[in-house]
């Protein structure tokens, strides 16, 4: 597993599902895949819909190459290189963690900016952020303990390196921006050759289950 704390990259591991996909659409087909056997991985709350597919039209409204290639979600393990075969090592080390939680309440309120540090405009969370630090602390530890260069900082981008202007534009508009929703668990993502990333299995509170969520399981967004 490589750490990207110490990669020499001056950016906040949080905001890496947004650079490593940029990354993978600008260099030509296949030459962004990781050597073989290598998994780039993250680990993340999906956001809702319908709050997740309207965050992420608005994304794209903004002219965000990434909105398509990124679902809407609140990072929990940044993108993370492993070997495939700890793959069914880290499900287990995530099924366990799942299993002893419980859902939560998380509530979406008002826009935040990383900038001038970095060019990223988010939606900010007002309930819930204690919730995701534990999650976090859980979750890079084990099989996927790796360090981090910044404290971690709960967000929903919706702006990732665009023009100041535009990025002014996403901040004005989802300043009033207010959602809330019960986390039923979390999801481990997978980044592919065509710089996608796409669940792959999801992870239910209480239940933990490692595999496709149904209906029963997952509390309606309200």
């Amino acid at each position: 597993m490589s750490g990207w704390a110490s990669s020499g990259w001056e950016l906040r591991d949080w905001e890496l599902w947004d650079v490593v996909t940029d990354r993978a659409a600008a260099e030509a087909p296949g030459t962004g895949a990781p050597p073989a056997g290598v998994r780039m991985i993250g680990v993340a709350i999906s956001i809702p819909d319908p709050y997740g597919a309207m965050l992420q039209g608005k994304r794209a409204s903004f002219g965000d190459p990434l909105a398509g290639a990124i679902p809407t979600h609140i990072t929990l393990l940044p993108p993370t290189e492993v070997d495939g075969a700890m793959l069914d090592a880290i499900e287990a080390h995530l099924l366990d963690i799942a299993r002893a939680e419980r859902p939560f309440h998380i509530r979406l309120h008002g826009s935040g900016t990383f900038r001038p540090v970095s060019p990223v405009v988010f939606v900010a969370l007002d309930e819930g952020i204690d919730d995701c630090e534990r999650l976090q602390t859980k979750i890079l530890s084990g099989p996927l303990a790796r360090p981090l260069e910044y404290p971690y900082h709960p967000h929903v981008t919706i702006a990732h390196h665009l023009p100041d202007r535009v990025m002014d534009r996403a901040y004005e508009e989802l300043a009033g921006y207010t959602a809330g929703f019960e986390v039923w668990g979390f999801s481990l993502y997978e980044h592919g050759e065509d710089g996608v990333w796409r669940p792959q299995r999801d992870f239910v509170f209480g239940v933990g289950g490692a595999g496709p969520r149904t209906e029963d399981d997952c509390p309606t967004a309200s």
